[in-house]
């Protein structure tokens, strides 16, 4: 696609794999410009609105909330693209996929714990996996003496 050529919004899809809903969702949340229209009303996209939506869609795919993606965008249209104001939203984005990091692995350690003691496969009314479910984790968590973070089901704290 040179310079001059325009796509409706489904090449515009395919192109990108991005759905069509969501390429109009980015256009009305102001991250995608509105695109010019056909004589027949169809919005047709140019290369500008490819690289933008190929931005969005590897910003997206890395776990950058929209705020986060606007403000990024932001930075890149200033001729300067200040680096460290970038860098900053970038270091606060690792900071929180940290955080979620060790919240899977307390969820991994959970599961692991629970469907250990499903390992039996014994038959009755009795089942692990059901009764952690059941659970109140405040109530738990408030038994154990935890803060209710994804506590260990065995009852041996997080």
């Amino acid at each position: 696609m040179d310079g001059s050529s325009r796509i409706a919004i489904g090449g515009m899809s395919k192109r990108t794999g991005a759905n069509i809903e969501t390429i109009r969702y980015y256009e009305r949340v102001g991250l995608l410009p509105t695109p010019a229209r056909s004589s027949g009303g169809y919005r047709l996209y140019g290369t500008d609105h490819l690289k933008r939506l190929t931005f969005i869609r590897r910003a997206r795919a890395l776990g950058f909330s929209i705020g986060e993606v606007r403000t990024m965008l932001r930075l890149a249209d200033e001729r300067k693209r200040p680096c460290a104001e970038v860098r900053v939203v970038a270091e606060a984005h690792l900071k929180d996929v940290r955080a979620k990091i060790l919240d899977l692995r307390r969820m991994e350690r959970v599961l692991q714990a629970t469907v250990a003691r499903c390992a039996s496969g014994r038959r009755g009314a009795h089942c692990p996996v059901i009764e952690a479910l059941y659970q109140d984790e405040s109530l738990r968590a408030k038994r154990l003496g935890t803060k209710g973070s994804l506590g260990r089901v065995d009852g041996r704290g997080p």
